[in-house]
């Protein structure tokens, strides 16, 4: 593909007080303020410090096990928009469940923030995982795997026309005449659909981005067919050079599929680092991490995630030999793959497993100093692996302030990253187009006309 000329994105994932499965018990993780937004607010001015294109908020619709592991965290949406005045240029971005919510909600909740903060917004778009939270919504269990991606095309679709109902320009303002709006551009969506039905128009005008960046979280093949249609970021989690290699082809292989083009689209694998002065200190901050983790957490987590009782199992013992349990599995079928993968290559006992796993939840570890991370970073980057990194700092704030301090001015001085924003919105930020109205919708005509 030769030498790549742009340059490199990163993101600023925040996760309870870090990624790491133990973190919130490190002590100088920031878990008292978990609850408080004066915790959040200074991580987002320390990314913006950095330059990150976006800050990256997670989302979980239940809460349990709460007398061991952290757990419960802010609205996402309410949080960000409290961001928005305490940043001026950083993405605001979060993970918002198209199976417990309405498109309707989805539409307006992601307008409001695009226009409250000039332009920075941006949707993480997953199906949810567990059983837990169809409870917590009154449902019996959760969708299928398929199905919910079938739902998920159709929300998408929905909350896309919604967006559009408003044309530019829509807006007229003109108080001697008395016209508010150009009723001509603002239309009405009549959607009936298998899953959802709206009748529009959205009650908030066409945004400063036309439609916030639109991100996909998942690697299953149903996961990269969804983000090559309409993902404009995708999240994705990759243990090797070779596997982030082939999973960039693999899904930028298909954008032609739907009328899209090379660079429309932004990989962005999640990157955990733990980093030291010299290798040696950063093994010891790590396996000081990794000791916290009570070794009954393995087991149920294990248990829990690959479906299968392993409590008369010793966690020094690899796996036993148990059903396929990637189509048992009814959530992240994906991370499901490559927790298996990891087990038999690396030949790693339960307990090598459960840590690597908890410490940074199938996302790629790094362990190391800040020039041998930039290394990494610059490797996967000119060599086609990524077009970016999720930063996961295992233990909040401190983790980030390591990054933005020791490891961004690495890359800045050798021209991977940029030394200032160049512009205002989380689109100028990741270098992709102010989309059309009807824009994914053209794509899915192709991909028709071909069939």
């Amino acid at each position: 593909m030769g030498k790549r000329h742009e340059q490199l994105h990163l993101g600023a994932f925040i996760y309870y007080s870090g990624h790491h499965h133990a973190g919130w018990r490190h002590p100088d993780s920031g878990v008292e303020g978990m609850f408080d937004v004066k915790f959040y607010r200074r991580l987002a001015q320390t990314a913006e410090r950095g330059k990150f294109d976006m800050l990256f908020f997670a989302d979980l619709l239940y809460a349990t096990n709460v007398g061991q592991a952290v757990a419960g965290m802010l609205e996402p949406l309410t949080l960000l928009s409290a961001l928005s005045a305490a940043t001026e240029k950083i993405g605001l971005t979060a993970t918002v469940s198209t199976t417990y919510n309405e498109p309707y909600n989805v539409a307006r909740k992601f307008s409001s923030l695009d226009h409250i903060s000039g332009g920075r917004a941006g949707w993480n778009i997953v199906t949810s995982q567990l059983d837990l939270e169809a409870h917590n919504y009154g449902r019996p269990k959760h969708p299928e795997h398929s199905l919910r991606y079938e739902m998920a095309k159709e929300f998408v679709d929905v909350v896309t026309r919604l967006w559009d109902s408003w044309e530019d320009g829509a807006l007229v303002l003109d108080r001697e005449a008395g016209q508010f709006a150009d009723e001509a551009k603002v239309k009405p969506v009549d959607y009936n659909g298998e899953w959802y039905s709206t009748k529009g128009p959205l009650n908030v005008p066409r945004s400063p981005q036309g439609y916030p960046v639109l991100i996909q979280a998942g690697s299953s093949e149903p996961g990269q067919e969804f983000a090559a249609s309409i993902g404009e970021v995708v999240f994705t989690a990759q243990q090797s050079l070779e596997a982030a290699k082939a999973f960039y082809e693999s899904v930028n292989s298909r954008l032609g599929d739907y009328g899209r083009k090379r660079g429309s689209l932004k990989i962005m694998p999640g990157l955990s680092p733990v980093l030291g002065a010299t290798e040696e200190e950063a093994k010891l901050r790590y396996q000081q991490l990794q000791e916290l983790i009570p070794e009954a957490h393995i087991t149920a987590f294990l248990s829990a995630f690959l479906g299968v009782d392993l409590t008369k199992y010793s966690l020094n013992d690899q796996l036993p030999e148990i059903p396929d349990p990637v189509e048992a599995s009814n959530g992240m079928k994906s991370r499901v793959q490559l927790v298996m993968d990891m087990a038999r290559n690396e030949k790693l006992t339960m307990l090598e497993l459960g840590r690597r796993m908890l410490g940074a939840r199938g996302h790629l570890q790094f362990v190391g100093t800040p020039v041998q991370l930039a290394d990494l970073i610059q490797l996967w980057f000119e060599e086609y692996g990524c077009d970016g990194f999720n930063i996961m700092a295992p233990v909040l704030p401190g983790g980030l302030d390591d990054f933005v301090d020791q490891v961004v001015p690495i890359l800045q001085e050798r021209g991977l990253f940029r030394e200032d924003y160049t512009g205002d919105t989380l689109r100028e930020h990741l270098g992709l187009e102010r989309p059309s109205e009807g824009h994914f919708r053209a794509g899915r005509s192709v991909v028709q006309e071909r069939a």
